[in-house]
């Protein structure tokens, strides 16, 4: 088989192997493939690994071979699903496979929102606490999560994984999905509910259109006052103008994205001069445990489909 990676380089800077794609024939490794030279690239191809790589019906419609396309992500929305499905080409994502590692970083996000490590462990470095008249001086606010209201919007994997960990802080859960399933456990709450009683909200549903820009200057308006937000799941659902001025009136207390809606960051993106603001850049999948694990499901779809019984479609 005729097999191309297209933007290895956002799956591993050498320290994670894709050699074992090799066992299915012949790999051509691309570091980054500019959107203008998709099409010349994959001309040939039976099988496409990418990661946002956008598989366009134009970038598809020369790869007459193309049976495959695997995705080192668990979104999809760079991939005309209209094309691949009309045109027989198998779509298989890598769903779960960053759970543990994006809860431990909204988790990170919100420590750090909550008890200002960084800002404390400057403030003693700059020989703050050598100067202090006291052992424990209260420089920067710290909030207690106990008791506090976690809003989850979106529930697959990574949503529920949140509300286990937000409980063994003993803060009280509510959530907002699409799709609700009872669990004896999980109170689930509309969407005007979860703004209205969240003193923190975690976003962790895909980017489609009904999720686009969901959180906007109307959204923002019906949070509580002095509330959190933290997005780990996709730049595209958030008004990123809204989000700054929310911050800039102190409405909100504080947020941290990981992720924006054009990435890499551009000079002109509103959130850079947004206070109260962390930014990480989309690194909340990145430990090297993860990547590994994402390889490894990418692997298996692959060999999946080849003997006839592919896992993790997309089809919608």
């Amino acid at each position: 088989m005729n097999i191309v990676v297209m933007d290895y380089k956002t799956v591993t800077s050498g320290d994670v192997s894709l050699k074992a794609f090799e066992d299915f024939g012949k790999v051509t490794y691309l570091p980054l493939t500019s959107p203008k030279n998709v099409a010349e690239a994959i001309k040939d191809a039976d099988v496409v690994l990418c990661n946002k790589t956008p598989m366009t019906a134009e970038n598809m419609s020369g790869a007459k071979n193309l049976k495959f396309i695997g995705l080192f992500a668990t979104g999809y929305n760079n991939i005309d699903l209209d094309y691949t499905n009309t045109h027989g080409i198998t779509v298989c994502n890598a769903g779960s496979y960053s759970t543990s590692a994006v809860v431990q970083h909204t988790f990170a996000l919100l420590l750090e929102m909550t008890n200002r490590v960084a800002k404390y462990n400057e403030f003693t470095h700059k020989n703050g606490w050598c100067e202090s008249e006291t052992f424990s001086p209260f420089i920067y606010d710290i909030m207690e999560l106990s008791g506090k209201t976690m809003g989850i919007v979106g529930y697959g994997s990574i949503g529920k994984a949140v509300a286990n960990v937000a409980r063994t802080f003993g803060m009280n859960v509510i959530v907002n999905t699409r799709t609700v399933r009872e669990d004896g456990i999980t109170k689930f709450v509309s969407f005007d509910e979860l703004l209205e009683k969240s003193d923190i909200i975690s976003l962790h549903c895909p980017l489609n259109k009904q999720s686009e820009k969901l959180f906007n200057a109307e959204t923002f308006a019906k949070m509580k006052q002095g509330a959190y937000f933290i997005n780990t799941a996709r730049g595209g659902i958030v008004d990123e103008v809204a989000l700054t001025d929310s911050l800039k009136s102190g409405h909100l207390g504080g947020a941290a994205v990981d992720t924006i809606a054009v990435e890499p960051m551009r000079n002109d993106c509103p959130l850079k001069d947004a206070p109260n603001l962390l930014i990480t850049p989309h690194v909340a999948w990145a430990p090297k445990e993860t990547r590994e694990r994402l390889v490894g499901i990418v692997y298996n779809n692959l060999k999946n489909f080849i003997d006839g019984k592919p896992t993790n479609v997309v089809t919608a």
